[in-house]
């Protein structure tokens, strides 16, 4: 199967070529110098020459806090959502599916009940969750055929993610505040591709949520396993000896730009209802990613 993957130099991409190419699919990877998705002739140009059987679009302007920026907003109104907007109109003139990847940033993260993969109770809290909304509907709009998947907490080789920053921080520094009032669950990229790839194999579309499994966390409890897993594989530099965490809230934090939702539990069980293999524990990812990187 040829599946054109947007994207491929960011974490997520980047893992599911390589995932497709390894079960002998044929992934054709782009990113913004093969195919500039704010440009609809760009888009349209490309999708028609590769004639894909799947669209996998994972390409976004995932800078949070930059998108806030008054000189920012319009751009990432055309990456995440005209941009989307062009890639579905292309899939519907080639009659091929199309995979979207969109956020729990979708909601207004209220509440403490994990959010349903067809709830459509949608209020953005920010430029980057409206934008990846527009994103959602113009893909539900153009397309028929079509997976939306929501993931959280993102982190894999290529890139930032939170955990490169964590460690890089605590290198640096002997206490760190994190915030302890915003929950979700980690999704490593190396797993998500894999489900990802499971999913483009079939005709089971709709939307559904993915992060690994292991239960809900706050970013204070990920930042403490990390340090504690890196120090265990023996980076003394992370040990609680040397390096003190603080657990404070958002409002004490207070250096974003966006607001953040405080309620990003994405329920998974949609999955495992339409046959998927649910990601691994967190905990495990974590493991393997650090064993990668450090």
């Amino acid at each position: 199967m040829k599946i054109l993957v947007t994207g491929v130099k960011g974490q997520l991409g980047y893992d599911l070529v390589n995932e497709l190419t390894g079960r002998g699919h044929e992934p054709v990877g782009v990113d913004i110098e093969e195919m500039d998705v704010t440009d609809p002739s760009s888009v349209h140009s490309v999708i028609h020459k590769i004639h894909p059987d799947m669209v996998a679009h994972c390409a976004a302007w995932t800078a949070v806090d930059a998108a806030e920026m008054e000189e920012n907003r319009e751009r990432v109104h055309q990456v995440n959502g005209l941009g989307t907007e062009y890639i579905a109109k292309a899939c519907k003139e080639m009659g091929c599916p199309m995979m979207y990847i969109s956020t729990d940033y979708v909601f207004d993260g209220q509440g403490a009940e994990p959010w349903k993969p067809d709830c459509k109770d949608y209020r953005p809290l920010n430029v980057y969750g409206q934008t990846k909304l527009e994103g959602e509907l113009a893909v539900s709009r153009n397309l028929d055929e079509f997976f939306i998947v929501r993931i959280a907490w993102v982190f894999g080789k290529n890139g930032k993610n939170f955990i490169k920053t964590m460690l890089d921080i605590g290198k640096t520094h002997d206490r760190l505040t994190v915030v302890n009032d915003q929950i979700g669950t980690p999704t490593y990229t190396f797993d998500l591709a894999r489900l990802l790839a499971d999913m483009l194999e079939t005709d089971r579309y709709g939307y559904y949520h993915a992060t690994n499994e292991g239960g809900y966390i706050s970013w204070y409890d990920f930042a403490k396993e990390i340090f504690s897993q890196a120090a265990q594989m023996g980076h003394e530099e992370y040990s609680p000896e040397r390096l003190t965490l603080v657990p404070v809230t958002t409002a004490q934090y207070g250096i974003s730009k966006a607001a953040r939702p405080f309620n990003s539990r994405l329920d998974r069980g949609k999955l495992k209802e339409n046959g998927f293999t649910p990601l691994p524990d967190w905990r495990d990812a974590l493991r393997r990613y650090l064993q990668e990187i450090l």
